[in-house]
């Protein structure tokens, strides 16, 4: 049975993790992680304290190779979601930095980066859970996706070949730990290759320059600072420009930041797409130009349909990355599926000429039915993003007793905000007139969770 992470059983002889205050060779990370996962071995669930630090990244490994299920915890968890979080996984005891505050009341175990021990020969069924992951929780308490070792596999295969991933890259990022963009492929990706992780603890031009990067992995509000960093600092810009691939997630990165971003560096930034349940599901890839609004074509061995009639409709998948349904919630599990057997997504989504998935929104939040029509507010939200006073935007549906729902935006402007109907014109020139705000509200910012999505359910409705 091919191993999870078989470069682990014959260390390459190069840096597998590089954090700001540490490093390990494969032939250390195998050594300390194999000590670690001895005091493991026979537990059914631990709990991961999942700070972005290179004791996340051995704790994970070390749960990886004793066989043990890991539930990586994110450290800003509020009382009541850790304590929801912790019934409901019940791990038997949390993997922590010494020294660090560890969560709960749970038995601890400190991850030592310089503990010694060989890595077992056996390797557990693909089947075999790996991670339980618990989602953002927006629509009611987080649900814990169970993700098998299997699953995780094939879809770092599918984006090594999306990707042409090699050993030869370094991947640089600056993701939080404790979910699947940052853990799954920012830790777990690199390291299935044999290649280099170099966290670098903030996505910032001057360190990410001096990283000798070759793929670089960030959400749009990293890319968004990074692109005002490198607009003012041509050296950097250049030297990031020598990566590879520069790959964004978890939200769409807008068309403004696309254009900044290639312009400082020379490199188009490719856009992938995924969810906690279904891992990453459609990735522009490195052989081809990414086409700006869309999250590329679905990945080897993934299926995506839209349903309904139209050519936007309901995001649904099938394939083998898919979790295996939510930890202790049978109910939930179903309901996340169709009648046929896929997984609905809860995304409005629609086909382009070049076969790339274009994402309107949540069908619970983006996808707004005003005057007789179905409106995508990802659509708005770019179009005010093209207007040079707009920093950011979110577009809702409120209830109106005329049009069934109305169109408003919150923007946090650039300096002085620009006028509301500046503002409305400017979105009726690009779209048709009935997707254009019937409201304005301005903000100094947007709410959002960790990953860095705006949290819609936050805004104000009145």
């Amino acid at each position: 049975m091919t191993p999870l992470l078989p470069a682990l059983l014959d260390p390459p002889d190069r840096v597998a993790l590089r954090f700001p205050d540490r490093e390990l060779t494969y032939s250390e990370l195998a050594s300390a992680a194999a000590a670690l996962a001895v005091q493991l071995a026979g537990r059914t669930r631990v709990a991961l304290h999942a700070t972005p630090t290179i004791h996340t990244a051995v704790g994970i490994v070390a749960a990886l190779l004793a066989g043990v299920t890991a539930v990586p915890l994110n450290p800003k968890l509020g009382e009541r979601e850790l304590a929801h979080v912790l019934s409901d996984s019940a791990p038997e005891l949390v993997l922590a930095a010494p020294g660090a505050p560890a969560p709960g009341d749970l038995p601890r175990v400190d991850v030592d980066l310089d503990a010694t021990g060989t890595v077992p020969g056996d390797e557990p069924p693909p089947t075999a859970p790996a991670l339980v992951v618990y989602t953002s929780g927006t629509t009611g308490p987080p649900k814990g996706a169970v993700l098998s070792r299997g699953a995780v596999a094939a879809n770092l295969d599918a984006l090594a070949e999306a990707w042409e991933w090699t050993a030869d890259d370094l991947l640089a990022h600056a993701l939080p730990l404790f979910h699947v963009h940052g853990l799954v492929l920012g830790v777990l990706g690199p390291l299935r290759r044999g290649g280099t992780l170099h966290h670098l603890g903030a996505l910032e031009a001057g360190t990410l320059a001096a990283s000798g990067a070759t793929l670089v992995f960030g959400v749009p509000t990293q890319y968004h600072r990074l692109a005002d960093q490198l607009e003012a600092d041509p050296e950097a810009a250049a030297a990031v420009g020598r990566s590879r691939l520069l790959v964004s997630g978890s939200a769409a990165l807008t068309a403004v930041d696309h254009a900044r971003l290639q312009k400082a560096t020379g490199l188009a930034v490719r856009e992938r797409y995924g969810m906690t349940e279904t891992l990453i599901l459609t990735a522009a890839r490195a052989s081809d130009e990414p086409e700006t609004g869309t999250v590329g074509k679905p990945l080897t061995g993934t299926e995506v349909r839209i349903a309904g009639d139209g050519d936007m409709g309901a995001v649904e998948v099938r394939g083998p990355s898919l979790f295996d349904g939510y930890l202790n919630r049978p109910d939930a599990t179903a309901a996340a599926r169709t009648a046929d057997g896929w997984f609905a997504t809860g995304d409005i989504g629609r086909w382009t000429a070049s076969g790339a998935l274009a994402l309107v929104g949540r069908s619970a939040t983006d996808l707004i039915k005003s005057g007789g029509y179905k409106i995508g507010a990802g659509e708005i939200e770019n179009a005010l993003l093209e207007h040079a006073g707009v920093a950011e935007a979110a577009v809702i549906g409120v209830p109106d007793e005329d049009l069934g729902e109305r169109i408003v935006a919150f923007v946090v402007p650039v300096g002085e905000a620009p006028g509301e109907r500046e503002l409305i014109d400017h979105v009726a020139a690009l779209l048709a007139p009935h997707k254009r705000p019937r409201q304005v509200r301005f903000a100094d910012a947007l709410p959002r969770n960790d990953m860095g999505k705006v949290v819609k359910a936050r805004l104000p409705r009145e």
